[in-house]
């Protein structure tokens, strides 16, 4: 078992899947690490904790309270709290289930749909997981399910007929509007569920109070004509719509380049 101490003077760790990957656990051995806990069960009671409690209130001693083992049993199995945060970030991509090859005689699977569906799925994580955005940003995210999603969105836009030398700013254009879409959905479904409140009962208070204030109500206030034309519906509802047709507005985008280049 590496210790900090142990580790002083070396190189700062890039990742938890660069290092030594030597199996650790699965019961009492001759080192004495502590039975009935492995990574994968650990793994799966930080992305709990994470949920429940978000990603400033989690702590090692925490971890060890829900697992119901010391602090330093935990160590057996991960070197850094930062190892497992990156472990849980690969698990919470190991929800999303991409799309396999298409089988054999059928043709390829229309790209928009596929990229429609990818998006989706990766928006829903990220609502899922609020605390997720932040540890993507933070780590290489250079997990197998994180690379395995990765590849399936590298084939899906090397489809779309864009050259080579568009695909990476294709991919920017989507999945940096998802990211963006979905962490800020998440933080505020959170909000709401902290609050008690529904998120309809949450933005028709906040918007209230903010609509007091005569500087403020031009800023956060749709015109008349503009409400209208988006229609009534819950704040869900109008942000399921306000998704898609930003997503199409992508889709569409690609398409143009795909028919300028050609």
């Amino acid at each position: 078992m590496v210790r900090a101490a142990e580790r002083a003077g070396r190189p700062p760790r890039t990742s938890v899947w660069l290092e030594d990957r030597a199996p650790r656990g699965g019961g009492r051995g001759g080192g004495g690490q502590p039975s009935g806990l492995d990574r994968d069960r650990i793994t799966a009671a930080t992305v709990r904790l994470l949920d429940a409690e978000g990603l400033t209130k989690f702590s090692m001693r925490r971890l060890a309270a829900e697992l119901n083992v010391t602090a330093m049993s935990v160590y057996w199995y991960v070197d850094t709290k930062d190892d497992l945060l990156e472990l849980a970030l690969d698990a919470a991509f190991g929800e999303i289930r991409p799309p396999g090859p298409e089988p054999a005689g059928t043709g390829p699977a229309d790209w928009r749909e596929e990229l429609r569906t990818l998006a989706g799925a990766y928006r829903a994580l990220l609502v899922r997981h609020p605390w997720l955005s932040s540890l993507a940003g933070t780590f290489l995210n250079i997990g197998p399910h994180a690379l395995e999603f990765r590849l399936v969105v590298r084939r899906v836009v090397r489809r779309t007929g864009l050259p080579a030398a568009d695909r990476a700013g294709a991919l920017s254009a989507v999945f940096q509007f998802v990211y963006g879409f979905g962490t800020i959905e998440g933080h505020f479904v959170r909000r709401c569920a902290s609050a008690g409140m529904s998120q309809d009962d949450y933005c028709r208070r906040a918007m209230n109070a903010v609509t007091r204030e005569p500087e403020l109500r031009e800023a956060v206030h749709d015109p008349a004509d503009l409400e209208e034309a988006r229609g009534d519906g819950t704040v869900e509802e109008i942000r399921d719509r306000d998704f898609a047709f930003a997503l199409e507005l992508l889709i569409a985008g690609i398409e143009t380049m795909v028919r300028r280049g050609g």
